[in-house]
Formats: structure tokens, C-alpha cells, sequence
């Protein structure tokens, strides 16, 4: 027993390597002195101030920030709608149908939905006329409906494990049906929805393959130009743009970690204290 713990903690141990260590390696090296990326040529935060001047990686910056506020704020929407219909209402006509329609995403590549964005905006200039040009709002588009899908399956999977008896009890009370929704439902799955914003936010703010398809002149986004430059060969410069977006998802994930685990801390003293009350 002694043995497989070692070895399962040894494991453990490479597998967290394997991965942070690269992160690390690329940290360290964003503060090289050399224009070489991996040669280290004496400490420096010139890359850092370099990057406050470039209105290349500013630009691209807002516009990435942009299409991920707006498709993750819809997409959690339609997603919470989603979720609930599915975990609410298992049956009604076409539920089958639509559960595919929500899993295709997932398991379908990314490659195939950025050729498939592509062509449904191309087939809807020629026959309205819109979209003019594809950017802002087509990238938009696209990372809504492949965002909204990890949404759905959050809330759906939160809405599962809810007690139904407390929506039940607020309508026995005489609250009527929005305003259980909105008094009981949201709030106790308050939790699963701000996760499902945030994976949203994530996804569309560090997505290639489907912006590479439905962006256009003018409107490049963070990770395209990332890409762009690393095809040319890394430079300390990318390594300390990406080094400022891992802190900067580091950030959001221990905030958006503590503001999860107060919320349902409160949510539990609430259901004993009701619980308590009824008794």
C-alpha cells in the first residue's frame, strides 16, 4: 500500500512538472536582457516596457478583451436557458434532438467549426448581404455558439444536483414561476453560472483555430498575433505577453476560486437555516 502511494505521488509530482515547468522556463526567460529566447543574456524588464509602446499588441488586446466580454456574457445566457430547460423539462418534443445538437460542439474539432462559421457567413452575405466583412462581430458569433455549450453542460449538471424541494417549497408558499426562477434558482446556481462565464471568457479569449476562420482585415485578435510571431520564431517580447496573460488568468482563477467557495458556504448555512426554520 506504502509502494503505490509513492508511486502514485511520484507520478503526481512528474505530471505537475511536466506542465508548469515550461510555464516557468517561459517566465524566466521574458525578463532576458538578449533578443534571443534562449540565450540568456543578463536580467531586464525592457521587453515588458516595449510591449506598453507597441499599439500592435494594444489593439489586438482591447478587441480579444472585447469579443470575450460579449460572447461570454450571451453565451452564459443562452447557456443558463439552455441548462435549465434540459435539467427542468426532460420531456418535450425534440429534447433528444436538441441534447445532440448541445454535445456536437464538444466533441466535434474546433477546425471543423471555424470551416463551417466560414461558410455560414459567406452563404449569408450572398443571400442578405450581411456580414459585410467578417470580424468583430462574425469571431463573435462563432465563440458564442461554441462557447455556450460548456455553459449549458455546467449549469445543466449543477441543476441536476439541486434539491428540487426548495423550488417546490417557494411555490407552495405562493411565489409563482419567475419568481422562483429568479429568488431561488439563480442564486443557488449562482456558482455553476460565474464558472461557466469564466471558461466562456477563457475560451474565446485564447481561441486560433475558429477566429483564424471568421476574422477579416483589420481585426486580429491577441492569439492570432501571437501566432503570427511565433511562426517567425519566438522572442522574449511573446514570452512576456504571455507571461502577463498567465498572471492574469492565474488572478481571475484564484479570485473567481474564493468568490465560488464563499458562495456556497453561504448558500449551505442558508439551506440549514431554512431547513432549521421548517423543523
Amino acid at each position: 500500500m506504502k509502494r503505490n502511494s509513492t508511486f502514485l505521488i511520484t507520478m503526481l509530482c512528474f505530471g505537475f512538472a511536466f506542465f508548469y515547468i515550461p510555464i516557468l522556463s517561459m517566465i524566466v526567460y521574458s525578463f532576458n536582457a538578449s533578443r534571443l529566447a534562449t540565450v540568456w543574456g543578463g536580467f531586464s524588464t525592457k521587453w515588458y516596457v516595449s510591449l506598453l509602446s507597441n499599439q500592435q499588441v494594444i489593439d489586438a488586446l482591447i478587441l480579444s478583451l472585447k469579443i470575450a466580454l460579449v460572447s461570454a456574457t450571451i453565451a452564459t445566457i443562452l447557456g443558463t436557458m439552455a441548462g435549465i430547460a434540459l435539467a427542468r423539462f426532460s420531456k418535450f418534443r425534440g429534447r433528444v434532438f436538441f441534447s445532440g445538437l448541445v454535445i456536437a460542439p464538444l466533441v466535434m474539432p474546433e477546425v471543423i467549426t471555424g470551416i463551417s462559421s466560414l461558410i455560414f457567413f459567406i452563404l449569408l452575405a450572398d443571400w442578405i448581404g450581411w456580414p459585410g466583412q467578417r470580424g468583430f462581430t462574425t469571431i463573435t458569433l462563432a465563440h458564442i455558439t461554441f462557447s455556450m455549450v460548456f455553459v449549458t453542460t455546467i449549469v445543466q449538471a449543477r441543476m441536476i444536483q439541486t434539491d428540487r424541494a426548495i423550488e417546490e417549497a417557494a411555490m407552495d408558499l405562493g411565489s409563482r414561476p419567475w419568481q422562483v426562477m429568479f429568488d431561488v434558482t439563480l442564486p443557488v446556481i449562482s456558482p455553476a453560472i460565474l464558472a461557466g462565464w469564466l471558461l466562456a471568457f477563457t475560451i474565446s479569449l485564447d481561441d486560433v483555430v475558429i477566429s483564424t476562420f471568421t476574422t477579416g482585415p483589420g481585426s486580429t485578435t491577441l492569439p492570432l498575433l501571437i501566432w503570427s510571431k511565433v511562426k517567425l520564431g519566438v522572442t522574449p517580447d511573446i514570452n512576456a505577453l504571455a507571461t502577463l496573460m498567465v498572471l492574469t488568468v492565474g488572478i481571475g482563477v484564484i479570485a473567481a476560486g474564493i468568490i465560488l467557495n464563499r458562495a456556497e458556504k453561504r448558500r449551505l448555512a442558508e439551506e440549514r437555516m431554512a431547513y432549521r426554520s421548517n423543523a
